[in-house]
């Protein structure tokens, strides 16, 4: 079956959601040590920048406010130059964008009692 708009949206959602809940607690310091958190949240970004790619220009156009190309931008990086990832910015990305982003798709994907 083919997947949809709704279908990537979610997978952003859900994506950002871990990739927060994963830095829950740890400062940078813990963060740049750790390399279990950093391969999950690098992984999470991933997701959310792969999933981005897939959402219709129709959407992106739709929402102007969502960072598109910054977040494929940052996926194109971590995955294409994985060897050179900077952590800080990753980890400033989840500290001050994550909770921005989730917002914002929480807005555009529809409720399942709206559907």
């Amino acid at each position: 079956m083919p997947r949809d708009d709704h279908a990537y949206l979610i997978d952003m959602l859900l994506a950002a959601q871990d990739a927060a809940r994963f830095a829950v607690g740890l400062t940078f310091s813990q963060f740049e040590k750790s390399r279990l958190h950093q391969y999950a949240i690098l992984k999470a970004i991933e997701v959310i920048g792969e999933a981005a790619t897939r959402v219709s220009a129709e959407t992106k156009k739709n929402h102007p406010d969502v960072p598109w190309s910054e977040i494929i931008g940052m996926r194109n990086r971590l995955v294409h130059g994985y060897f050179e990832v900077n952590l800080k910015r990753v980890w400033d990305t989840v500290q001050t964008d994550l909770s921005t982003l989730i917002d914002q798709v929480e807005q555009i994907v529809p409720r399942d009692d709206e559907k």
